[in-house]
């Protein structure tokens, strides 16, 4: 039996499984390799590692767990099931492994528009982020996509970057203080259903909307909703915040006994370098509770 089996290899589950390493558990990380960050050519805000490839950081994370008995497997799992006061881990290739703990960081996925153009801009000139993105594209043509109040925060965010925002709204309707918001701060707003980005291998170029017109951008920001990239913590019952992520403590604990869910899928901070940190608080709350059961009182 594994003491802890994490599920995601990002920033916050390697750096759990590094850390329960070093405490001499018995660990084996699951993970497929497709982080929410996979189309970014760059990771950004994470000291002595800002402008690194998101996949060669977890590259590097993964080569560093070896040292320490870390059991790293390219594999899914489809689910699991609580046993008493253990887990049963189903895995996508069949099989099963049972752990004490589980710490789930699979993060979550962004919901896209179905725009066209969208998916192919995104990562390269279309952002979910203006802390991870916005220095890159300071005092260019930036556009915030979205709808009602979230929309016009993106856009008033972005003004640290940029003096040129433009909000998006796809066709939903904005009220009368919302716009009025806007206005003061010299911020545009086109309420016209948008029709395509138009691009040049994920390069942006312009906004096209139904109506034929045209609105000259170079990178979008957009706030669309997102959901769990896994919903096996759903599954086995943990409550999820008003943001869809899932509701936990300081150290990344969740109602669920046992279960543990870390980086994006859980805070509202949604940064690699949090996660990270989320990550290694989880573990050392996992090792705390498994010392607990394990030395006489």
């Amino acid at each position: 039996m594994f003491d802890v089996v994490v599920i995601g290899g990002g920033p916050a589950g390697l750096s759990a499984a590094l850390m329960l390493g070093r405490c001499r558990r018995r660990v084996l990380l699951c993970d497929l390799g497709e982080p929410r960050n996979r189309r970014s050519r760059a990771l950004h805000g994470f000291l002595t590692r800002d402008g690194i490839a998101p996949r060669e950081l977890n590259d590097l994370g993964r080569r560093e767990l070896a040292a320490y008995g870390v059991e790293f497997r390219c594999v899914g799992v489809t689910d699991a099931r609580p046993i008493g006061n253990s887990y049963r881990v189903m895995l996508a290739t069949g099989g099963e492994e049972d752990a004490r703990y589980l710490l789930i960081a699979t993060g979550v996925v962004d919901d896209l528009p179905g725009v066209s153009g969208f998916d192919a801009c995104y990562g390269r000139t279309v952002f979910h982020c203006p802390y991870c993105d916005g220095w890159e594209w300071r005092d260019r043509r930036l556009a915030a996509f979205g709808a009602g109040a979230e929309a016009v925060a993106l856009a008033l965010g972005l003004k640290t970057w940029s003096a040129d925002v433009v909000v998006l709204t796809n066709g939903a309707p904005l009220d009368r203080r919302l716009r009025t918001r806007l206005s003061r701060n010299q911020i545009d707003l086109r309420i016209e259903r948008t029709e395509r980005l138009d691009h040049d291998d994920g390069e942006l170029h312009a906004i096209v909307f139904e109506d034929g017109t045209t609105l000259e951008r170079d990178a979008l920001f957009f706030e669309t909703g997102q959901h769990p990239q896994s919903q096996l913590a759903v599954r086995l019952g943990c409550e999820l915040t008003g943001r869809g992520t899932v509701k936990t403590g300081s150290l990344s604990d969740t109602n669920v006994r046992r279960l543990f869910v870390a980086g994006d899928a859980s805070r509202d901070a949604q940064f690699a370098v949090v996660a990270a940190s989320e990550g290694v608080k989880a573990a050392v709350a996992i090792n705390k509770a498994l010392q607990a059961e394990e030395l006489a009182r």
